[in-house]
């Protein structure tokens, strides 16, 4: 009878491993901040493996920063542990902390040392956060991808407790390689978006000075991808002194969208330079260039030109090609879609008329140019997303044209799943 019980035994000891394994997967993927799944991970060992746990993390240039602290009984905490950055931690240094930070691990502790037995400052960091807390045992486990050190997970039972095992170090042992490969591809997905933020960021122009007119613009990354997109938009003076705006969207989300959103931007500057006719015009070269050049790729885009004195009145010229209209804010709160000038998206067919409106900008009113990520969500409909949209605008129709778009943004764009863009007019007359 003995073989069966002590068959039980293992299955059992099998089965509570690959429970831990999976409760610690989806506590770090319950949440896209690594931090904060990290911080999870911890309290379910907390609460199946160890009294207390700790994760360090090194960053790029090799330093340590302590992520979190977290005990079975939280009112232990209540003193306070230091987080944050950590002593150096250098190829000689010895203790524990030191040898683990450098890859040896895990390490299984059953005599822990006291502060004054420290030999470095990182080894005396950790020691003293044994003393605080209580230590009787503790594994001390190498977070490691792609054979990189990427930082430390620290597990620890009190004297109350009975001390870890060779079995619990082989347990750690697994459990650290899941949690390394999720934190390494975070950091991966952190890096590459923050390049192609830095990329898409860098194709944006920069907005000229024209007297009697306030110009901002925005742009924000989609919150859930990391790649680059085909959102733009651009404003310049014509050589006849008239403002032209203009917003689009190359179709697709890749590094092929931004390359020819750029060549896009780039050839209706030169057209509209060269041309200096009405915006259906400029479209439709636009149209005939992209199908010449780019025949594969489709893009909306909203073009206009606005005309008038320094002191007023103005006007706005404008057409669309498959792009959302523009809207106007008046400074009393009056909004409206300046929607008479719709067209097909470039691309698809360049001998398909295109017309062209006008409309007066009266003083101090905010011409609106947006992509679709500022308004569209999952599950709504266009019409009550666009309806969203003018009360918004209207709430900030005095605003600063900052804050007029800032607001916008913070107010509209959280739950975006799409990259925004938006470009906001103002006519200001010279005062008195």
């Amino acid at each position: 009878m003995a073989a069966p019980l002590a068959g039980g035994a293992e299955a059992a000891r099998a089965w509570e491993r690959l429970s831990l394994l999976a409760d610690t997967t989806s506590a770090l993927s319950s949440t896209l901040d690594l931090r904060e799944g990290l911080r999870r991970v911890c309290h379910v060992l907390t609460q199946r493996l160890a009294d207390w746990c700790v994760v360090d993390l090194l960053d790029e240039y090799g330093d340590a920063e302590r992520i979190c602290v977290v005990h079975r009984e939280p009112q232990a905490l209540s003193a306070g542990v230091d987080l944050g950055r950590l002593p150096p931690v250098s190829e000689n240094a010895r203790g524990p902390l030191a040898r683990v930070l450098n890859g040896a691990g895990p390490l299984l502790i059953t005599d822990v040392p006291t502060p004054d037995q420290a030999e470095s400052a990182l080894d005396a960091r950790q020691l003293e956060l044994f003393q605080q807390l209580g230590a009787g045992s503790t594994i001390m486990a190498p977070l490691r991808a792609r054979r990189e050190v990427l930082g430390a997970l620290i597990v620890v039972r009190t004297g109350q407790d009975a001390p870890f095992t060779e079995q619990d170090a082989l347990l750690v042992a697994d459990l650290v390689q899941g949690i390394s490969l999720s934190v390494d591809n975070a950091r991966l997905h952190q890096h590459t978006r923050t390049a192609a933020e830095r990329l898409q960021r860098s194709l944006l122009p920069r907005l000229p000075h024209i007297p009697s007119m306030e110009i901002t613009a925005r742009y924000a990354p989609s919150s859930t991808t990391a790649q680059v997109g085909g959102d733009w938009f651009d404003a310049f003076t014509l050589p006849d002194g008239d403002t032209a705006l203009v917003i689009g969207d190359v179709s697709g989300h890749d590094l092929n969208a931004a390359v020819t959103m750029s060549q896009l931007r780039n050839m209706l500057r030169g057209i509209a330079v060269d041309l200096q006719d009405r915006p259906s015009e400029v479209l439709g070269r636009l149209d005939l260039a992209t199908l010449t050049l780019y025949p594969h790729s489709t893009a909306t885009c909203a073009y206009a030109v606005v005309t008038g004195p320094r002191d007023g009145p103005w006007e706005v010229h404008h057409s669309s090609a498959g792009h959302l209209p523009l809207l106007l804010t008046c400074p009393n709160g009056d909004t409206r879609y300046l929607d008479t000038a719709s067209g097909l998206l470039i691309g698809v067919d360049s001998g398909f008329p295109r017309p062209t409106a006008r409309d007066a900008l009266p003083a101090h009113s905010t011409l609106l140019m947006f992509t679709d990520g500022l308004i569209e969500r999952p599950g709504e409909s266009l019409s009550d997303s666009m309806t969203r949209l003018r009360r918004h605008t209207a709430a900030l129709a005095r605003a600063p044209l900052d804050v007029f778009c800032d607001e916008l943004i913070l107010g509209l764009g959280a739950g975006s799943t799409d990259d925004i863009a938006l470009l906001a007019l103002r006519p200001t007359p010279p005062g008195p």
